[in-house]
């Protein structure tokens, strides 16, 4: 079974490979408008970065009822410091390590004004495909911009995190 904190550190290490790769972009690539879901890869940045703070806030008990504008964020470090304070957010709710947090229950009221709950696991869980799922969408708009997206697969971040087997 894998830690919260693991699957947290991964998110966060496959978020900075796609800002690393956006950073590269002069500021006409990042909010070119592209279609897809969101738009642009500042726009899917965006969203992905604001899912991550508003399920940071749930895990907190709190209920955001506002969506983050991306116009807010003119550039790939606007948003590179927007995911620094999220991430220290989520350090912080992870701090002790204590397992017994897995199946802590959190409620809150969604966008929509209905009321959900789900334990802290089904949540990180949720985040973490989440973004995974829009880093995927900013790697194809990466490729249409003539730019290598970075490989961001779990495989890899062990690899990465824990060096080769010996």
């Amino acid at each position: 079974m894998i830690a919260l904190t693991e699957l947290l550190a991964f998110d966060r290490w496959a978020n900075h490979k796609i800002l690393d790769a956006v950073l590269k972009l002069d500021t006409i690539q990042f909010t070119q408008p592209m279609g897809g879901s969101f738009g642009s890869v500042r726009d899917t940045l965006v969203h992905l970065a604001w899912a991550e703070w508003i399920w940071t806030k749930r895990w907190k008990g709190t209920s955001p009822q506002e969506r983050a504008d991306p116009r807010d964020f003119p550039t790939a470090d606007s948003v590179t410091k927007y995911m620094e304070e999220i991430e220290a957010a989520q350090a912080k709710i992870f701090a002790n390590g204590d397992p017994d947090m897995r199946g802590v229950r959190i409620r809150y009221t969604n966008l929509k004004q209905e009321i959900w709950e789900y334990s802290l696991e089904d949540m990180v869980h949720h985040l973490t495909f989440h973004s995974a799922y829009h880093r995927g969408q900013i790697a194809t708009l990466l490729r249409q911009l003539g730019e290598v997206p970075p490989t961001t697969d779990y495989l890899v971040y062990l690899d990465e995190s824990r060096g080769p087997k010996q």
